[in-house]
């Protein structure tokens, strides 16, 4: 194993928890590299097909990892560490990712750095130069996670609230689903309700603390359509934009309400947002809205740190380096890695 060497530090960060191939090079905290294969097979489908997925990232990461380490101009001799997504996420996609570290880190003879999917949205925020000093409340959103975590430092964070059920961006996707979109129906839906109103008050769930709750919120859009529909066969396609417009406001209240309650509770008022959802227009508005409201110091990540990337689980690889927190070739994928 080589000596550790904390002047000058070379991290390959790999990341293929979900249908995402990618691979970045960190150089004492800074990118120098960060290339992503998105996978496109997946939408015709309405969602990623775990077997495809694992498959395509087989296909893609070896090439992603050579074109991370070239466009940095980085030798893998140079390399410090490798840190790898190990969960939570897709059995089989996680393996491809795993499995490739492990092998590439034991013929470096270097160490292994095995990352916590939602740590990485959250360290994300380091990879800029404005960058928040803890204690902060950083709200994550995505497509498989919603939660309230006070982080306390690089490697210390406990979650405050999280999902009971669906993620926030699994209500955007299997609202817009009942509505026709194609998939992801976030991104579309986030469009299509600049040009409409939130004219529709659907139902909301009242949770006790900080979790969250979107299945009510589902089956309120679900019946509401169905009753519409029935009256109009063509009502969704008349009345889109308020549609997308309503459901896009209830989920962005339902997740502020719990956000408001977090900052007043605990006094913090350094206020972050991670995960692919925090790319959302009408989130990133509100908060922002809330912010000079409640004179919050507010942090919102550029859009190429917001959708799963490497950068993220090289920044995280990075921080735990510096603090001496290895695995070793025991480490193995886990898709309900605890936070």
């Amino acid at each position: 194993m080589k000596v550790i060497n904390k002047e000058n530090i070379y991290i390959l960060g790999i990341e293929s928890s979900c249908d995402d191939t990618s691979a970045s090079i960190i150089h004492n905290g800074k990118v120098l590299s960060n290339i992503t294969e998105t996978q496109v097979d997946h939408e015709k489908y309405g969602g990623v097909v775990p077997e495809l997925a694992s498959r395509q990232h087989n296909t893609h990461i070896a090439v992603v990892v050579k074109e991370a380490l070239d466009k940095a101009n980085v030798t893998t001799n140079e390399l410090s560490a490798i840190a790898v997504t190990a969960g939570p996420g897709l059995m089989g996609s996680l393996l491809v990712g795993v499995s490739f570290a492990k092998s590439l880190a034991f013929g470096l003879q270097i160490p292994i750095i095995g990352v916590h999917h939602m740590h990485a949205h959250i360290l994300a925020h380091f990879l800029q130069e404005r960058q928040p000093e803890f204690p902060f409340i950083c709200l994550t959103v995505s497509g498989g996670h919603t939660q309230l975590v006070k982080v306390k430092a690089y490697n210390d964070m406990s979650v405050l609230g999280s999902t009971i059920d669906d993620a926030a961006g699994e209500a955007f996707d299997k609202t817009g689903k009942m509505m026709g979109l194609p998939y992801p129906a976030g991104p579309i839906i986030d469009r299509m309700a600049e040009k409409g109103k939130p004219a529709i008050a659907f139902s909301k769930s009242k949770m006790d603390g900080y979790d969250f709750s979107f299945s009510g919120f589902k089956t309120s859009v679900l019946y509401y359509l169905q009753a519409e529909v029935k009256k109009d066969p063509n009502y969704i396609e008349h009345n889109i934009n308020d549609l997308c417009a309503s459901i896009q406001h209830g989920i962005i209240a339902m997740l502020t309400e719990k956000l408001i309650k977090v900052v007043n509770d605990t006094g913090i008022k350094r206020v972050a947002i991670a995960g692919g959802v925090s790319a959302n227009k009408g989130l990133r508005s509100e908060l922002q809205r809330l912010a000079s409201l409640n004179d919050w110091e507010l942090f919102i990540p550029d859009f190429q740190y917001c959708t799963d990337n490497a950068a993220m689980i090289g920044i995280s690889g990075y921080f735990k380096y510096l603090d001496g927190i290895f695995d070793d070739q025991q480490l193995v994928a886990n898709p309900r890695f605890q936070f």
